[in-house]
């Protein structure tokens, strides 16, 4: 906290990002490979901005809706092979993602470490749950009935959340509950695990120096 005093002699009360610490939350990737090349920027700690193009439209909407939900400012751009599939993409993106959460959280120090969240979406329910353990796990349970929703396969919807799971090397699972529509259902997912991983996270201040694991490794 500042030591300045203002002038009626009051020392200014500290912010939240003061007491807790206030190093950036940034991560940056520079990711290429034969199959896709992929420059992305992301603040944990934003407001929820986003510029995103991976060549696939419906895919950009659910990274926006993740950027939005969870708050965080996201600058990504991929260009993949989508004349051969467009698998690489979905994967290597997730991966990528991933990663800039890994960077940005550093040593995870003061965070929650453990998220989950319950969203509706019309007559759609989604349940999402993240634990940030330094263990890579990911259970994706979508219930989607059609193979194409928008220009996204669906059956990559599972590909990227295992991407992600890997680059941040985080436990994952999301399931929809019950609903109709394609659409909501993998939008729902998106939307509850964008907020299950910003309670993961937050920074707490009661734990601002502590790792939150009996193991003192994450």
């Amino acid at each position: 906290m500042s030591d300045i005093v203002n002038e009626l002699g009051v020392a200014p009360t500290p912010s939240n990002n003061e007491r807790i610490g206030t190093r950036e939350r940034i991560g940056t990737i520079d990711r290429s490979t034969t199959e896709t090349a992929i420059t992305l920027r992301l603040n944990i700690d934003g407001t929820g901005t986003y510029t995103i193009s991976t060549g696939i439209r419906f895919f950009d909407h659910m990274l926006e809706s993740l950027a939005k939900h969870g708050g965080f400012d996201l600058q990504l751009k991929c260009i993949g092979d989508l004349d051969v599939d467009q698998h690489h993409t979905v994967e290597d993106v997730g991966i990528a993602l991933g990663e800039a959460f890994s960077e940005a959280l550093g040593d995870k120090r003061g965070i929650l470490r453990a998220g989950y969240f319950v969203m509706t979406m019309d007559e759609t329910l989604a349940v999402a749950a993240i634990d940030l353990s330094g263990r890579t796990a990911c259970v994706v349970d979508d219930q989607l009935t059609v193979p194409v929703v928008g220009d996204l396969q669906t059956e990559l919807v599972p590909d990227f959340f295992d991407g992600f799971a890997r680059g941040a090397k985080c436990n994952i699972h999301v399931k929809t509950m019950y609903g109709r529509n394609n659409h909501h259902k993998i939008e729902a997912i998106f939307k509850a695990f964008a907020r299950a991983l910003r309670g993961a996270c937050s920074r707490d201040e009661r734990m601002r120096d502590l790792l939150p694991s009996t193991k003192g490794l994450l």
